[in-house]
């Protein structure tokens, strides 16, 4: 009975339903149309994100703000009775801000500002679906601020750090396997308070005058739940098997190694590669600590075993005119879960995911982005603690709008 408290997936998984594990990608609408690259190749101030040495080869001060509504469904099919589970989650809401600045055009400094959403979505499944006892709603709200700033060493290399801080929420909802008079099953929901730290830094080289090198490090971010909150509904009679109380634990968000490639082949053509390499293997065990034990509720340790993984991102910009941009692109992304450990929040699977976009200049000072993301993904499994076996379908799309003002 103790195990329904297994809280490994509460901060991490909620977005692995449109990405890698539970790393998401939509951190700037020129590169998400581009299939996520953009390490070597500076378009905007998203560059704060994906490689902070190469802001320093932006040509404007800048503000970009955009949102990502994302629409994901899930099936699930149980393969002992054949049952099916549906998702009705709500609209994911990831979004980001940058802006750019620096004092004139010989500068070599650029100081840069990022504020985004790398994880954070919900996930809900409908009443009574077979896997209500591992979860029925999780829910995830996270924000990364990353002041930076971005050094032109000379007229080819750029190099950029910026330092990490990360905070959000979460509540995670599950049924529990005990019922009152009336039939009702027990529920359990927890909700807790995150933070974390870390940095972001890059490095820019234009090789030539048509191929540019670049590489980021992504620094692991431990999000540490000091006291996390947790209330049971139960029978009377089980109240004192679980009391209402708080946990703590300690999450980690894997560690993000990137080299990227891109080539402008002339005025209007420009393509980039970026190759990912994720810590996953970070996640192998997650423990919990809570204040009030019982024979019911219990510390747990909690096996997970993520394996490193590759992610490959391929996508090209085409100037249709002065003020006209189009983009397309491809990723595929590795999954790091592996057989056994698939559960409800991360019914993860190696995937191809299709982009692309399109961008209008209104004007000197405006700019407007515009990407679409599309992704289809299957996974059939039988979870080695839950013991929870089907198969997975999962859909998502996830169009995206940005306004940049350049000044």
């Amino acid at each position: 009975m103790h195990k329904l408290l297994l809280l490994g997936t509460v901060f991490l998984v909620t977005n692995s339903l449109f990405s890698q594990g539970f790393q998401v990608n939509f951190q700037g609408q020129k590169q998400q149309g581009m299939g996520g690259a953009g390490n070597a190749l500076p378009l905007d101030a998203a560059s704060v994100f994906f490689n902070p040495g190469s802001v320093a080869f932006l040509k404007e001060n800048s503000v970009n703000i955009a949102f990502t509504p994302t629409f994901a469904n899930t099936l699930f099919e149980d393969a002992n009775t054949t049952s099916i589970g549906r998702t009705n989650s709500p609209m994911g809401t990831p979004f980001s801000a940058y802006a750019v600045y620096r004092k004139n055009e010989n500068s070599k400094f650029f100081y840069g500002l990022g504020i985004y959403t790398p994880f954070g979505s919900t996930i809900q499944y409908e009443d009574g679906w077979t896997g209500r006892f591992a979860l029925t709603k999780l829910q995830l709200k996270s924000i990364f601020f990353q002041p930076t700033i971005s050094y032109k060493l000379n007229d080819k290399i750029g190099f950029g750090a910026g330092f990490v801080y990360s905070t959000g929420n979460v509540n995670l909802q599950k049924d529990i396997p005990v019922q009152d008079a009336n039939g009702t099953y027990g529920h359990a929901e927890l909700n807790g308070k995150a933070s974390g730290f870390g940095f972001n830094v890059g490095l820019f080289v234009q090789a030539t005058e048509k191929l540019n090198l670049g590489v980021s490090y992504r620094s692991q971010v431990n999000m540490a739940v000091a006291e996390g909150t947790a209330t049971f509904t139960v029978p009377s009679s089980l109240a004192t098997n679980f009391p209402n109380g708080t946990f703590s634990s300690a999450l980690p968000l894997p560690q993000v190694a990137t080299l990227g490639l891109a080539y402008k082949l002339n005025e209007k053509w420009a393509f980039a590669l970026d190759v990912n390499y994720v810590g996953w293997k970070a996640y192998d065990t997650l423990s919990f600590d809570y204040a009030q034990n019982t024979t019911s509720l219990v510390d747990t340790k909690s096996a997970r075993n993520y394996k490193n993984t590759f992610a490959f991102r391929f996508g090209t910009n085409y100037s249709i005119s002065t003020n006209w941009d189009a983009r397309i692109g491809l990723a595929y992304g590795i999954t790091p879960v592996q057989s056994g450990y698939v559960t409800p929040e991360t019914p993860d699977a190696n995937r191809v995911n299709y982009t692309a976009g399109l961008g209008y200049k209104m004007g000197e000072h405006f700019q407007l982005d515009a990407s679409i993301f599309f992704t289809h993904l299957k996974r059939t499994d039988t979870n080695l603690e839950t013991n929870l076996s089907g198969t997975f379908t999962t859909n998502v799309i996830a169009p995206g709008l940005a306004i940049i003002y350049k000044f």
